[in-house]
């Protein structure tokens, strides 16, 4: 479904790699995490799966199509909702789906199907011939779900997609999410919400410093580490293990004081 071998990726007059040897390798039927602080390359690694970046090196496939080469039929096969719901505000929410699946060649009648059934489950009937200028944070949020599933992808991209969203927009989404992988289609998203990846995803990467650090099966059992306990062992730095430290004595203790 996606396939990232040995991404790299620096910033114009940078001295490291934002991303520096990713690869992962994502299943159909699954919903994957992606975890990592910030700044740890989790945006610019989702930024280039998608095309808005080029890389230095490295390739990246959707459905078979690599990204670099074949961005049209990759794209095809993507839907992709960014962290900063960006979207044209001066469309009504109708206007703005309808331009994405007029993008994406999506027939009349499987945009009306899909179009209603969206709009009925994120409750956006009475906003949708609004402009979308007048939506709130989570109505900005939902819209471009709907616009980034109007053509059914076999991939879907969430970046951050809870940020910012009230309890039951949340259960929306997760809701959606669980049917999309249901069908056979792919879901991979970033969070920094612990609890609610370790309850959805079947698989989670962990990155830092822009360097994969493990690939994590969430249905392994016999695991004796939570995921928070994992991801706080593979992410602290030096001051954090040195500040837990002293909150806790142990670090005294250690240097017998």
């Amino acid at each position: 479904m996606l396939e990232i071998s040995h991404l790299y990726k620096k910033y114009l007059n940078s001295e490291r790699f934002s991303v520096e040897d990713l690869s992962i390798s994502l299943k159909p039927g699954e919903i994957f995490g992606f975890l990592g602080q910030n700044g740890a390359g989790k945006s610019t690694t989702i930024k280039c799966l998608t095309g808005i970046y080029p890389f230095n090196s490295g390739t990246i496939t959707i459905c078979g199509h690599d990204i670099a080469k074949d961005p049209i039929n990759a794209k095809l096969n993507m839907g992709y909702v960014p962290d900063n719901h960006s979207a044209y505000e001066k469309l009504t929410g109708r206007e703005y789906v309808n331009y994405t699946a007029d993008l994406y060649k999506v027939s009349k009648r499987d945009r009306e199907e899909r179009f209603n059934k969206y709009v009925s489950q994120f409750k956006l009937t009475k906003a949708i011939d609004m402009q979308i200028k007048s939506y709130s944070h989570g109505m900005k949020q939902k819209i471009c779900i709907i616009a980034a599933l109007i053509h059914n992808p076999k991939l879907w991209v969430l970046d951050e997609p809870m940020m910012g969203l009230d309890h039951q927009s949340m259960l929306e989404i997760l809701k959606r999410m669980k049917d999309h992988v249901d069908e056979g289609n792919t879901v991979f998203f970033s969070s920094h919400n612990l609890d609610l990846v370790a309850k959805i995803c079947d698989r989670v990467a962990i990155v830092k410093d822009g360097k994969l650090q493990c690939v994590i099966d969430l249905h392994v059992k016999g695991n004796k580490e939570t995921l928070e306990q994992t991801f706080i062992s593979i992410t602290a730095t030096e001051q954090d293990i040195i500040n837990t430290a002293n909150d806790t004595g142990e670090f005294k203790l250690h240097l017998g004081v």
